[in-house]
């Protein structure tokens, strides 16, 4: 047979509940009046050959390509019988595993090109196949001892059985399979891995036949009460026969016996399924405890405890899909790469749990859907904003009425598969009370060293979450625990610039929001001019939620205008274009120049939300020394305050400044907008050059914020958020910024167009805060030297 030619393009024969392989033969029943007329067309032909498919729904009757495997058996007819009734005995040898490249012919039956697959054997794995063959042999051989249905003619057919291949697919061919589980042999073309496939289902066909032949043994042994408890179950089904509700019951069982089995659970869940199931049968359908039982097997049957979801990760495309998605964000792509590299070299690879940490409307929840989308797998999502319930992770144990597993296992079985990516949002906002802490029931969850045995208390069996990819969200750290930070690999998101905001909103937001308003390109221009017009006049964020909220106002003037049949096309370009759909401009650039007077400085603050400016304002009045602080500003931000004035009084010969000044008047600072709460020590320099803006009736430096914590020695102490707080100062029109020297370091995640437009000082001293604040006024010589080189960039 291996001297036989294979002809490039063969007749097809689909076949229902059946799997051919090569070097076996097997007869066929041909009854339909399409496959009569192969048989009898191939059956004159010269080589006799056509290629069996098994068909993936076994119920189509007239199967057509599309309902057809593409991988088959080339056979060849050894003998046809036709019988009375019509119909064809057809015996047939096994050849060659072949792949339908294409389909030629439908009609009277199908014929398609097809290209035969070589068995695979690298050198490198020579000496392994020979192992696995002699391994699967002797599983083989305890097959053919177990079964006593085995005719005796099975040993010496695997005992003329010399190659690795051959002997898988006689195996497969003769052990009661699934036409799924058949098919996935016949596809695999390396031999090491057929085979190392094969043994693991001929171990478990031998499973079975030992525990049957052991369950036969005891049976024998304990014939008398296994007699007793079958009378009584007898009994027991005739009376519920007679309540109408045996037969309903039984089936119901038998349909979750099945899926418990399918479903391939775990040793002590499998055990505890089983157990629970067999409670099931003994309680009345009409109780309570029914329903109960029914739900909790129905869970644990309906889990997936064992599938997988995705490809192999492709780290060109996972870029690709980022870079698609996600402006920008360099860091952080590169690091979600560096992830998935990771665990493309090895999957069961127990990693750090990745935290995006930034201001809302960054893009953290729709990197987490990009990564699933580029690792090819399911994406869930549970929000923990207000969640206080310990057992909203952990689940309710069955005693309490209703009880249901937690937002883990729950999401799990909506995912579908044991391997989703599963975004934990808003971690930050988790609540606790009375009822517990969820945050410590995480700690188990993000902890890979230990969430591979997770316990549900609604499941109570262990559920291996190893393979789970989970992300979490937050807008800041500070309320999550150290123990669950502890636990996270922390990647910080910052807010975008305005050139930035304009890339994003032309390449992904206004395509996104034409769609969702069905309009076309045609219908709405938006122009730079007009998106920075949005940007600096209508919104003043980090993100991007309120900018496409502005812009999906506009969309929806357009889709106005053109259902109406006003216009087929709107221009926003201007800023009169702008107000006409937004209304006045929000916020001003002015802003940042106002009050250009004595004790008036701009600082410059963080919150949840992103960076932002800060007005303080100082005024003094006749008194005996106080000071009043005013904002609603916490104890932090009061004590910079006092800190300040007392580095002011102790140097006040130094500033120029009377001391009669301190002991005559009281000093009022004020922070506006004050019913939002103030904190932090990062207002020090700002308070520091209030006061002596005031004291020397000298206006601070035009175009400045500074931020920055002081001590009483004068030394200014680095801060948090400062990428945040001098993209908050490049949004709101500050020229120059004073920011500590210590945060030197921070200065390199600054994006390029920040650095270019925004003149940023180092001071490591109040005195060097002082001496930028309040430069000394330039001699004639140097006011000459400055027109002249005035005059020469002019020319």
């Amino acid at each position: 047979m291996t001297d036989l030619t294979i002809p490039g393009e063969l007749p097809v024969l689909p076949l229902q509940n059946h799997v051919m392989f090569p070097r076996v033969g097997f007869p066929i029943n041909v009854g339909k009046e399409r496959s009569i007329r192969l048989i009898d067309e191939v059956a004159v032909s010269d080589d006799k050959m056509l290629i069996t498919v098994a068909q993936t729904k076994p119920d189509v009757e007239d199967p057509m390509p599309k309902d057809l495997y593409r991988v088959g058996t080339v056979v060849q007819i050894t003998r046809l019988i036709k019988t009375p009734e019509g119909h064809h005995h057809v015996i047939v040898q096994g050849l060659s595993r072949v792949r339908l490249v294409r389909f030629v012919q439908t009609d009277p039956f199908i014929r398609a090109r097809a290209r035969v697959i070589v068995d695979e054997v690298p050198r490198r794995q020579k000496k392994k196949s020979e192992i696995a063959f002699l391994g699967l042999m002797d599983i083989a051989l305890k097959l053919v001892n177990a079964d006593p249905k085995t005719p005796d003619e099975a040993a010496l057919a695997l005992a003329n059985v010399d190659q690795p291949g051959d002997l898988a697919n006689l195996i497969t061919f003769n052990l009661e399979l699934p036409t799924k589980e058949r098919q996935l042999v016949l596809e695999t073309a390396n031999v090491v891995r057929r085979v190392e496939m094969v043994t693991t289902l001929a171990s478990r066909e031998l499973a079975k036949l030992e525990l049957s032949q052991k369950i036969q043994t005891k049976a024998r042994a304990t014939i008398e009460k296994t007699q007793r408890e079958y009378f009584l179950r007898q009994q027991l089904k005739e009376i519920q026969g007679e309540l109408g509700e045996g037969d309903e019951s039984r089936t119901e069982i038998e349909e979750l016996r099945k899926q418990i089995v399918a479903a391939q659970l775990p040793p002590a869940a499998h055990e505890q399924a089983m157990r629970e199931l067999d409670r099931l049968m003994r309680i009345p359908s009409v109780s309570p405890e029914h329903a109960v039982s029914r739900n909790y097997v129905e869970w644990l049957a309906t889990l997936p405890w064992t599938l997988h979801l995705g490809p192999r990760i492709n780290l060109r495309k996972a870029r690709a899909v980022l870079d698609e998605d996600h402006y920008d964000l360099e860091k952080v792509k590169k690091r979600i790469v560096e992830f998935l590299a990771v665990l493309k070299l090895k999957e069961t690879h127990r990693g750090p749990i990745l935290c995006f940490v930034g201001p809302p409307g960054v893009g953290k929840t729709s990197l987490g859907r990009s990564i699933a989308r580029a690792a090819g797998r399911k994406f869930i999502r549970a929000s923990l904003g207000g969640v206080r319930d310990e057992a909203e992770i952990r689940g309710h144990r069955r005693t309490y009425v209703g009880a249901l597993p937690g937002r883990i296992i729950r999401g799990l079985r909506d995912a579908g598969t044991k391997n989703p990516v599963f975004m934990l949002d808003e971690i930050d906002k988790l609540g606790m009370d009375h009822h517990g802490d969820p945050a410590s029931a995480l700690l188990e969850v993000l902890d890979p060293q230990q969430n591979d045995t997770f316990v549900d208390h609604y499941l109570d069996v262990p559920f291996d979450l190893s393979d789970v990819m989970f992300i979490a969200t937050a807008n800041y750290l500070d309320p999550v625990p150290p123990a669950l930070r502890d636990r996270m690999e922390i990647i910080q998101l910052f807010g975008y610039t305005e050139e930035e905001k304009i890339e994003i909103a032309n390449r992904h937001i206004l395509p996104r929001l034409l769609a969702d308003h069905g309009l076309k390109k045609s219908n709405l221009r938006i122009g730079k001019r007009g998106l920075r017009e949005v940007i600096r006049s209508y919104t003043r964020e980090a993100g991007l939620r309120r900018l496409e909220q502005k812009l999906a106002s506009i969309c929806r003037s357009a889709a106005f205008r053109v259902a109406n049949r006003r216009s087929t096309s709107l221009s926003v370009n201007t800023a009169a274009q702008v107000a006409t759909h937004l209304g006045p401009p929000v916020f001003l650039l002015e802003e940042v120049e106002r009050r250009s007077v004595p004790g008036v400085t701009i600082g410059l603050a963080w919150s949840p939300t992103g960076g932002d400016i800060l007005f303080i304002e100082a005024t003094m009045m006749s008194g005996k020394g106080g000071l009043i602080l005013t904002g609603h500003l916490g104890e932090v931000m009061k004590e910079s305050a006092q800190t300040s004035l007392s580095y002011v009084r102790s140097r006040s010969s130094q500033f120029g400044l009377d001391d009669r000044l301190f002991a005559e008047t009281d000093l009022h600072i004020h922070v506006p907008a004050g019913a939002i709460p103030k904190d932090g020590p990062s207002a020090g320099v700002a308070i520091f050059l209030a006061i002596t803006s005031l004291l020397s009736e000298k206006p601070v430096r035009p175009y400045l914020a500074v931020t920055g914590e002081v001590t009483l020695r004068g030394h200014v102490l680095p801060v948090g958020g400062i990428k945040d707080k001098l993209l908050a100062a490049y949004r709101a029109g500050v020229k120059t910024v004073l920011i500590p020297k210590g945060n030197q370091i921070d200065l390199e995640e600054l994006p390029a167009e920040v650095k270019k437009n925004l003149e940023i000082r180092l001071i490591a001293n109040l005195d060097e805060a002082h001496n930028e604040a309040f430069p000394a006024p330039k001699s004639r010589s140097q006011k000459k030297k400055t027109k002249k080189t005035t005059n020469r960039k002019r020319k």
